[in-house]
């Protein structure tokens, strides 16, 4: 197949490519910032005044959409906000005039998103079935970029939204920050330590979004989590456990407030969400536990 991949230099982009060369597929890497090509790997110039991304793009099979301004860089001002939900706007418009374009035109756009859709809880369990949605920037970007993604659908496009939760990998993610304090000995519970952080090892993002792609039936919202959420004082005992360090020194909710200011919500609150849509199509996770990821991460 052929497959192009926005974001596909980041964190998700890599580990999938290396699945999609692993199964023999030949992927187009729309980037600002284009390499030398090889024969598996196309890289592609968008998003330049002048630039056709499309003249290079006919006959792909699919398109998965990873494009924007990450939100773990630097706390969260105005302008940093603007950064996050335009880059994720203006790509998606690129993707859909790009479709649009083509005359063949691709089976799937498999959209990212996120479980930051979900209104924080510490006692509600959402499945795609939800509609609880929250109503903070991060929801508000996700509902739009979404509704956004769905236009690929007048092209005769599927569309299936991967709403990804909190991504595990050694060098990149959210693990090595969270990690951190443990590795210094002084790790322990953060806020109430009740709120849920629904996890997945990077190799089954990568995984799900390939079974995404290659399942017709799938479209709509998908959870991209582990069967099996954790609180946050369990995430952090198995942080602990996993590199033999301990797990004792508290970090109060005004301490994290005051270093990250609104962007402390990505750790002081969480939503408990299951992967249903997947489960329901067969898909099988390779980690479904936290301590196997872990145990794969830092083996």
């Amino acid at each position: 197949m052929k497959i192009a991949i926005t974001g596909g230099t980041g964190f998700v982009g890599k580990e999938l490519t290396r699945l999609f060369h692993t199964a023999g597929h030949v992927v187009y890497i729309l980037t600002r910032s284009p390499k030398r090509s090889t024969p598996n790997t196309k890289y592609v110039q968008w998003l330049k005044e002048g630039t056709a991304p499309e003249k290079q793009l006919e006959g792909i099979d699919a398109i998965i959409n990873l494009a924007g301004t990450s939100i773990n860089d630097g706390r969260w001002s105005e302008e940093q906000k603007r950064q996050i939900y335009n880059s994720r706007m203006e790509a998606t418009e690129e993707v859909l005039r790009i479709i649009g374009k083509l005359i063949k035109k691709p089976s799937v756009l498999i959209n990212a998103s996120a479980i930051g859709v979900y209104a924080p809880s510490d006692t509600v369990t959402y499945t795609e079935a939800s509609a609880d949605f929250g109503t903070d920037f991060l929801a508000r970007t996700v509902l739009d970029w979404e509704k956004l993604a769905d236009h690929a659908k007048v092209h005769g496009v599927r569309v299936a939204s991967a709403r990804f939760g909190i991504i595990l990998g050694k060098e990149e993610g959210a693990l090595p920050l969270m990690s951190l304090p443990y590795k210094l000995f002084v790790g322990g519970p953060v806020g109430s330590g009740k709120q849920w952080v629904s996890w997945v090892h990077v190799k089954d993002v990568a995984r799900a979004i390939q079974f995404a792609m290659e399942t017709p039936s799938l479209e709509g919202p998908f959870n991209v989590t582990a069967p099996e959420p954790k609180q946050m004082k369990d995430f952090g005992k198995e942080i602990g456990k996993a590199l033999n360090r301990p797990h004792w020194i508290p970090v109060p909710s005004i301490a994290m407030k005051a270093v990250l200011g609104e962007k402390s919500q990505l750790v002081l609150t969480g939503q408990r969400v299951l992967p249903k849509v997947l489960e329901q199509q067969g898909f099988q996770f390779s980690f479904p536990s936290l301590q196997s990821a872990l145990a794969d991460i830092y083996k």
